[in-house]
């Protein structure tokens, strides 16, 4: 058994580790050319009130099936949509309205499998897949260090010195800001030397030490010490037995917020799935190795079909939690996917290895938000799915421009 666990975890890991085959061929990053979105003007709103309840679960979503009977928005319509508000720290509030430039229309073929009945709510689906990441050697190493916790509940991936990416309803319920949003603070992976907790031992300096850097990835007996270490295991990380500490957070104010006004309604309509995404700015840079960011490919160019992410379930407090999975069905803007996962994963990035054109080297790169478990109206009839919100080129140019300021940066991914 953790003989399969072993060649399972690593061969999903790893997938395109095989070269001079078809897989080098079809499973490439190919850059495409990403529209501008420009700021046109800021306006200052009144503060918020921050008295929202969480809400993971949305209710009467327009899902994938939906969606195929409305028409294709306008230019002016996605405009309204991609215009985002900006919260600060100190609770002051601005809207931006921006313009859209060069924009490509691509519309994407729906791959949908045959109709899925309806399900109880779950989800976790059959037997529970999720590996948690109790090695050191893997928690503080690319890619599961970009995995972030935030202190409303969810979870996040750094995508810059300075920004996480995670999903809005995590921050903003569609209406206003959510209890503890004000404060929000984002929590980064790291050791903490055995018989932690209240007696801290050894100088300032060391502890610091612990927060930054990354050692050297370990060999395949490692992945195989995760799997059988991790995988079905529950409960919290406290008290876990790893080489060399236990992990803890080291937690993090946020600078300001950026939230697209497809979500952040105000109450006027229903917020879209579509946008179900943030960025915040941290008060104080990390130094830790971040997902870049990639605009999302379409099934067929997914490895085997499959998708990942790692994020903070709250079914095992305090564990980073791994998983793979198949994509069902997509369309312009969402996946369809059978993660397993629970409440705290969601805000994950959903990421991918592909091989660099012209290169011989891989690279991961993040191309969706793990939106959560969703209710969505497949022809009158409410489906719960596992849904993640694709980055698509137009988002793409929008989170760049959120965090360079400048458009030029922006061009390709």
């Amino acid at each position: 058994m953790e003989n399969t666990l072993f060649w399972l975890i690593f061969f999903t890991l790893g997938w395109t580790f095989i070269d001079g085959s078809e897989m080098e061929q079809d499973f490439m990053w190919h850059l495409r050319k990403a529209p501008r979105v420009v700021s046109e003007r800021t306006f200052h709103l009144t503060s918020p009130t921050f008295e929202a309840d969480p809400k993971m679960v949305l209710k009467k979503v327009c899902g994938i099936e939906c969606q195929k009977e409305l028409p294709a928005p306008s230019l002016s319509d996605l405009e309204e949509s991609l215009s985002y508000e900006t919260v600060f720290e100190n609770g002051t509030r601005t809207l931006t309205r921006v313009k859209v430039q060069g924009l490509i229309h691509e519309p994407t073929p729906n791959i949908t499998t045959k109709g899925a009945s309806v399900r109880r709510k779950r989800q976790v689906y059959g037997t529970d897949s999720r590996f948690s990441i109790l090695d050191k050697r893997f928690l503080t190493n690319f890619p599961f260090s970009t995995a972030v916790k935030l202190s409303t509940g969810c979870s996040g991936t750094l995508i810059s010195p300075s920004h996480v990416l995670t999903a809005a309803h995590c921050v903003h319920d569609g209406k206003d800001y959510i209890k503890g949003s004000k404060k929000l603070r984002v929590g980064l992976l790291k050791m903490r030397n055995k018989g932690g907790g209240k007696k801290r031992r050894g100088p300032k300096r060391s502890r610091r030490e612990a927060n930054g850097g990354e050692p050297r990835e370990g060999g395949r007996e490692n992945v195989k010490e995760r799997a059988r270490a991790g995988r079905g295991r529950k409960g919290s990380a406290r008290g876990q037995g790893l080489a060399g500490g236990r992990p803890s957070f080291q937690w993090t104010r946020v600078k300001h917020t950026h939230i697209p006004k497809g979500w952040a309604t105000g109450g006027r309509g229903d917020a879209a799935l579509d946008y179900d995404y943030a960025l915040l700015e941290l008060k104080r840079a990390h130094k830790k190795k971040y997902m870049e960011l990639g605009i999302s490919p379409t099934i067929r160019k997914l490895p085997g079909g499959m998708i990942h992410f790692s994020g903070f379930d709250h079914d095992r407090a305090d564990q980073l939690v791994y998983r793979f999975c198949s994509v069902s069905d997509e369309s312009n803007d969402l996946l369809y996917q059978y993660c397993d996962a629970e409440s705290g994963s969601t805000g994950s990035g959903v990421y991918l290895r592909l091989k660099e054109p012209d290169k011989k080297n891989w690279k991961r790169k993040l191309i969706a938000v793990y939106s959560g478990h969703q209710w969505v109206d497949v022809h009158g009839v409410q489906k719960d799915y596992n849904v993640a919100v694709r980055i698509t080129p137009l988002k793409f140019a929008q989170i760049c421009f959120w965090i360079h300021g400048d458009d030029a940066d922006c061009s390709y991914g």
